[in-house]
């Protein structure tokens, strides 16, 4: 499943690279809940939000429909 969870980010990863950022991840819960860091300017940035929802839940809900949600996790409060 995280492979096929790669796969989807891969279509993304080249627009948040473009602005600095990229995203990692962490874990698939078994609930289908896809846990991720965002890295670089993703973790600072305002539209950060935005982007989880508009750009890489998207992404991975439309390639992988049995995936319930993705959250993003901040690595130094887990």
């Amino acid at each position: 499943m995280i492979e096929r969870v790669e796969a989807a980010l891969e279509k993304i990863r080249p627009f948040l690279k473009a602005d600095g950022g990229d995203v990692k991840v962490l874990e698939i819960t078994d609930d289908m809940i896809v846990r991720l860091e965002l890295l670089g300017a993703c973790e600072s940035c305002p539209m950060s939000h935005m982007t989880m929802k508009a750009g890489i839940e998207e992404a991975i809900k439309r390639d992988i429909p049995e995936i319930k949600g993705v959250v993003a996790v901040s690595t130094t409060t887990v």
